[in-house]
Formats: C-alpha cells, sequence, structure tokens
C-alpha cells in the first residue's frame, strides 16, 4: 500500500513523499489517519532546522522518519483508525496511512472528538509539568505564556483546591481563554507578586525574566520552554539568591520523578486524553488545514497561534 508523508527537507521547506507500506509485521497496528495537530513549539525548531547536533538523540520523536537535521519526517500527535473502526492516539508524524507499535496505540475515548484529541501530546506534556512541580492546594500560582502547553497547563493548575492562576501574556486576547480555563489572566507589566509556583511556557528570555521578578521567597518556577540553539542571560544576582529561588527543568520525555516507576508512559497518556473529555479545550483548536496542503501553508501555520489541526480525507 502507498502511504504519504510530509517531510522537511530543508529550512523552512517541506513535501509530501510517498512510501510502500508492506504487510503489517507482528505487533503492529495499521491506522489510516484522521487527524493530526502541529506542535508549534517544537515542530517549528525542527522546521528551520535549529535542533542543536547535541540534541539529536533527545529530540527524536517515537516514530520519526529520517534523521535531524534533514531530511526528517517529524511530529507526535497523530489520531487514526483501523479497520475496525477504533479510534486510537499515536506519537507519530503527519502521514495519512502508517504502522505503529501495539503497545504505542492508545484508544481515544468516546467523549473525546478526534480534533480535540490531538492535544494529547500537550496535555501530556502539562501532566507531566504538573507531576514536576507539585503545587500545593491554596498557592498563588503563575503561568507566563499562553500558547497551547501554557493555557493546557494552567488549567491543570486552576483544578487545585483553593489555587489562584494567574496567565500571564503579552497577547491581551489570550484573556479570555485564561478565563474558560479558570484562570486569571495578566500582561507582563500587570503580572502579580510573590508567587509561590510559576511554569514558564513562553519560550522567551524576557518571560523567564518575569518569572524571576514575580516569584516569592523560595518560589519554584519550573521551566516548561525550550529554547532549542538559542543562549539565555539572566539575572541571577539581584534578589535570586537571597530569595532562595529554584528553577526546576521539566521535559516530557521522561516520566517525572515523582510518578516514575508508578505510571508508564503509556499510562501518562491515557490519562492525558482522558483529561481532553472537556470541551472547554476546544477553544485551543484552530480550523483544519488539508494534509495536500502542508508544504505551502506550513511557514505560515509555525509563525503563531494554538494548536492547529491537520485533516486527512473525509476523516
Amino acid at each position: 500500500m502507498i502511504a504519504r508523508a510530509f517531510w522537511t527537507v530543508a529550512a523552512g521547506r517541506g513535501e509530501i513523499r510517498e512510501e510502500v507500506l508492506g504487510p503489517v509485521a507482528e505487533g503492529m497496528v495499521r491506522l489510516r489517519a484522521v487527524a493530526s495537530g502541529i506542535s508549534r513549539g517544537t515542530e517549528s525548531l525542527v522546521f528551520a532546522g535549529r535542533v542543536p547536533e547535541s540534541q539529536f538523540a533527545v529530540m527524536g520523536a517515537p516514530l520519526m522518519g529520517g534523521a535531524f537535521p534533514f531530511p526528517v519526517k517529524y511530529g507526535y500527535s497523530a489520531v487514526g483508525v483501523d479497520g475496525a473502526g477504533q479510534r486510537f492516539f499515536v506519537l507519530h508524524p503527519h502521514q495519512d496511512l502508517f504502522d505503529a507499535p501495539a503497545g504505542m496505540c492508545i484508544p481515544v475515548p468516546d467523549a473525546v472528538p478526534s480534533a480535540r484529541a490531538v492535544l494529547a501530546a500537550n496535555m501530556e506534556t502539562a501532566v507531566n509539568i504538573a507531576w514536576d512541580a507539585a503545587p500545593l492546594a491554596g498557592e498563588r500560582m503563575m503561568v507566563v505564556g499562553a500558547g497551547v502547553v501554557g493555557l493546557v497547563t494552567a488549567s491543570l493548575l486552576a483544578r487545585i483546591p483553593g489555587a489562584v492562576v494567574t496567565v500571564v501574556d503579552i497577547d491581551p486576547a489570550r484573556a479570555a481563554l485564561a478565563a474558560a480555563l479558570g484562570c486569571r489572566f495578566a500582561l507582563p507589566g500587570d503580572a502579580p507578586l510573590e508567587q509561590e509556583l510559576i511554569v514558564h511556557a513562553s519560550a522567551s528570555e524576557a518571560g523567564l525574566r518575569t518569572a524571576l521578578s514575580c516569584a516569592a521567597f523560595e518560589g519554584r518556577i519550573v521551566e516548561a520552554s525550550w529554547f532549542g540553539d538559542k543562549t539565555t542571560a539572566l539575572p541571577l544576582g539581584e534578589a535570586f539568591h537571597v530569595r532562595r529561588l529554584r528553577i526546576i527543568s521539566t521535559q516530557v520525555g521522561s516520566v517525572a520523578t515523582a510518578m516514575r516507576g508508578r505510571r508508564t508512559y503509556g499510562q501518562r497518556l491515557a490519562l492525558a486524553l482522558d483529561l481532553l473529555a472537556d470541551a472547554a479545550y476546544d477553544a485551543l483548536l484552530e480550523p483544519p488545514t488539508r494534509f495536500e496542503d502542508l508544504p505551502a501553508a506550513m511557514p505560515l501555520l509555525l509563525a503563531g497561534g494554538l494548536c492547529h489541526v491537520v485533516s486527512y480525507g473525509d476523516g
């Protein structure tokens, strides 16, 4: 069978390539894609060729094709249907027909539409951030950066009893999204002080500086951004030591320490899909783009916005 996949072949340039699928191997499942999601933060770095050579192994998606920097078939938010009509979420690149290990095919709950299910990779990241952050009831919390990961993380923190969660972003239009997810909103200049837990998800030096300036005594700053090959300059003099601040890294490639040995990767992803039963997350989805149009559309889609959905045929 002939499958088609989106490949990044040079900095800022992609194309759709065909590949032949042989008989389905033992332990594999063949899926017809229904939808996939574009993860702007990571995929923009891959598309621009900005993955540092030192991170080639770490940044490899589970089922990607090719190799960094180019050509590479990259992505990890696909929803597909098997021959029996069962929907699965798979960490697979943008491709209309593909085989995946059965253990990596996580059933999509009936309560979660396929388009919303592409948020599972973002929700899985948010779950891991929350596990690393270890939020406490009644804490003052702030999330800097109202992209998809930031907003989904804020929505989880807002479920902590007594928590007051403020989303900080340079775009005032994100205020309505924050409110829909149970959070307050502030522009950077109005960000509240004395925040005990801060998640930084803006992937900008300015955002991390805001986090440092707003942290309370012994505040925890969880760094959820990935800067690729960029370096950042931070004011680690000033009050950083006096206030005994902590900067904690988090990354979805490993199950957070608090749950390691208690939850597998599959169980973490299944939890993420269950959490997406809330229709409020539909506000994070943008209108779909046809898979066939990705080569021309990808540069614009990666320029900004929320979660963009890729549609496949009649799916």
